[in-house]
């Protein structure tokens, strides 16, 4: 029998109607600290729930729109009031389309609209003046769960009928050919993902409840996924106050909010690993939470190492947006950083072949990571190879029999700060298409860093301040449709250097993108300093 997330939730709220489920920041305007957390309890967020579900029923039906139909939500999916919405549509329901704020061309979200078929859009108030060319009807998101109730039935939550009927469409967090791809969510999909999240988060002490936080927006599959955990043990949930929070903040709601289990993308974890080495009140707090899970981009070694070594229970759940989580760490009694694949699915690591760059990170043999067609977490057909299974374009090295370390990719993705995809290629392929009379050789980095940045090997000996405003002027209209964290739109994110100067391969003689990292990682600190 399959389990849907409005059935978890329905279960759920009324298991634990008094405890929290949410911790929301109150910030003090002039000081910028937090003031207070309060509180919102299952009880409260399912009468949210009920009543923005019918709020949605009524204007959507309305407007002649039917049950089913995909309705897109434009969203930060960082507050409460967001959560809301999200399970309020659903719950009226309806299928959520999920689009996040660092999506913010108009365009390329009504044409992912126009391919999933979608009947409507409610947008976030920051987009209210770009939405004048929109041909559906558009709905402000609500600011406040202070809403009037309505007269309007709402269907009874039942078993799952159809597991191939869609309950959530995601995008890609990267663009290709100019837009995300459409990630359709059906229920057998959605079913794992119950699964596996309840699974990752099971508490160390059920006789306590767990307090967690936020690890991104719930416009995305990480935290959407970790929400679902969170419902299912009758856990808490900190919202921060931006999901970049300080070792401060996270310090305060330790104390505060009794926070003991630390979700974080790990590039926002090695910030406050790194600051622990200094700070041994922040060690001492670290090492005594109950689980460390972090997510997206990989955590140096040493890091790893370090914090394994200092006593905190550190987890590296491997996913993405098509799949969810796929691997976790910390399980194995000799090496608590090797990876396994989660209960439950089914996956093969086909031995590779090819003079990739992934390739030369080890001389042992490497693996992609496929998800078998059998595997109840196998996304879409659309998503598939050829074969009907999901190649996903991840390295790794097996240590011992069904034990793996993680070896990049065998494409030209890289991931940004917020663990979000970036196609390199295209970025490069751009640049030299627009501005062959400029460009000699080019190549696009940024692992880990906010933004990308492209290096430039010049065709002449041009005023490289000029060169550089040509190239961003030449490549803008391509720039537009992407990602915020996709984006090359400023001179600063363009850094020019002598012909031969880049590192490349001794065979082919092709530019390595990782050293190119690895050699120039000062220049791309004080980039980044400068501009963040």
């Amino acid at each position: 029998m399959l389990t849907s997330h409005l059935e978890v939730y329905q279960r759920s709220t009324s298991l634990h109607s008094a405890s929290p489920l949410f911790r929301i920041p109150h910030v003090c305007p002039s000081s910028g600290r937090v003031e207070e957390w309060s509180t919102i309890t299952y009880g409260q967020f399912e009468r949210d729930v009920e009543r923005y579900a019918r709020h949605w029923g009524r204007a959507l039906r309305r407007k002649g729109i039917p049950r089913r139909s995909v309705i897109g939500l434009w969203l930060s999916g960082l507050t409460y009031v967001d959560c809301i919405h999200i399970y309020g549509i659903s719950r009226a329901g309806y299928i959520p389309q999920m689009f996040s704020l660092r999506l913010p061309n108009p365009e390329v979200v009504y044409e992912l609209l126009r391919k999933a078929d979608a009947r409507a859009l409610v947008y976030d108030a920051c987009f209210e003046s770009v939405l004048s060319n929109c041909t559906l009807p558009v709905y402000q998101a609500l600011q406040t769960s202070e809403i009037a109730s309505v007269d309007e039935e709402l269907e009874r939550i039942v078993p799952i009928a159809n597991e191939n009927e869609v309950a959530f469409i995601f995008h890609t967090s990267g663009s290709t050919s100019g837009s995300p791809k459409l990630v359709p969510c059906s229920y057998r999909w959605l079913n794992t993902v119950v699964q596996k999240s309840n699974y990752i988060s099971r508490p160390r002490n059920p006789g306590r409840q767990d307090v967690t936080v936020f690890i991104g927006s719930m416009s995305h599959i990480a935290q959407t996924f970790m929400f679902l955990g969170t419902l299912q043990h009758g856990s808490c949930v900190v919202q921060p106050t931006k999901l970049n929070y300080s070792s401060e903040e996270l310090i305060d709601m330790i104390h505060r909010c009794g926070l003991n289990r630390l979700n974080a993308f790990g590039s926002w974890l090695g910030m406050h690993l790194k600051n622990s080495r200094q700070d041994a009140k922040l060690l001492s707090l670290l090492a005594n939470l109950d689980d460390v899970v972090y997510s997206g981009l990989a955590i140096s070694r040493e890091d790893e190492q370090w914090a394994i070594k200092n006593g905190l229970k550190l987890r590296n759940l491997f996913g993405s947006t098509e799949i969810g989580g796929m691997l976790i760490s910390g399980g194995h009694e000799k090496n608590p950083a090797l990876l396994t694949p989660l209960p439950g699915t089914s996956y093969r690591f086909e031995p590779i072949s090819g003079n990739t760059e992934a390739v030369h990170q080890s001389s042992a043999a490497l693996y992609e990571l496929v998800i078998l067609s059998d595997s109840p977490d196998c996304p879409d057909v659309s998503l598939r190879g050829a074969d009907r299974h999901m190649h996903t374009g991840d390295l790794f090295q097996e240590v011992t029999p069904g034990w793996y370390v993680s070896r990049g990719r065998d494409d030209d993705w890289i991931k940004s700060e917020t663990s979000l995809r970036c196609d390199t290629k295209a970025i490069e392929d751009n640049a030299r298409q627009m501005c062959p009379g400029l460009i000699a050789e080019c190549v696009v980095v940024g692992s880990g860093r906010p933004s990308p940045v492209m290096f430039i090997e010049p065709t002449s000996d041009m005023d490289h301040d000029k060169l550089k405003k040509e190239i961003i002027r030449k490549t803008r209209q391509f720039h537009s449709r992407r990602y915020l964290h996709e984006r090359i739109t400023s001179p600063n994110m363009v850094v020019v250097v002598p012909r031969g100067t880049l590192p490349r391969t001794a065979t082919k003689g092709n530019i390595r993108r990782k050293a190119v990292e690895e050699a120039f990682a000062t220049e791309l600190d004080s980039i980044f300093g400068r501009s963040i």
